[in-house]
């Protein structure tokens, strides 16, 4: 199966059986850049936010990971200020087989259940193993300032 191909059908998934929280598409004619939108979590502290996610796939997909960045603001120990992510099946866990749904179900559980252990912003981790109740503060802060749609 072809990059194309292979996009064609994550996007046709997208349309029919979206993940809970989320969807996703192409931004304007172009198949390799999508625009996903991640509802934050009930009972975290990104609950009733709108984390918009910019996915560009490489021209070998599935045979590489596409690039996520959160293009919202996001206090999370597991998102660097400038929103690209850690996540392994992003990374060295990659298989062929994941499609956009798992990504997406991927960072929607990293926004559930983060890894201190794994940082990318030092001080949302630091606040998250030392002081849960600062850091849900801030990260709540920060997902009404940034993510919560009027």
């Amino acid at each position: 199966m072809s990059s194309l191909q292979r996009l064609n059908k994550d996007f046709e998934e997208m349309q029919k059986n979206p993940p809970p929280l989320c969807t996703a598409g192409p931004t304007d004619d172009d198949i390799y850049q999508w625009e996903a939108i991640i509802i934050g979590p009930p009972e975290t502290p990104y609950q009733g936010g709108h984390f918009k996610l910019k996915i560009t796939f490489p021209k070998d997909y599935p045979f590489k990971p596409p690039n996520v960045i959160f293009n919202t603001q996001i206090f999370h120990p597991n998102i660097s200020k400038n929103g690209s992510t850690c996540l392994d099946i992003l990374k060295h866990e990659w298989k062929v087989l994941y499609g956009i749904s798992q990504v997406l179900l991927a960072v929607t559980g990293l926004l559930d259940d983060p890894n201190p252990d794994s940082c990318l912003n030092s001080e949302a981790g630091n606040l998250y193993k030392n002081n849960r109740e600062a850091f849900n503060k801030k990260a709540s802060e920060m997902t009404k300032k940034y993510a919560v749609i009027n």
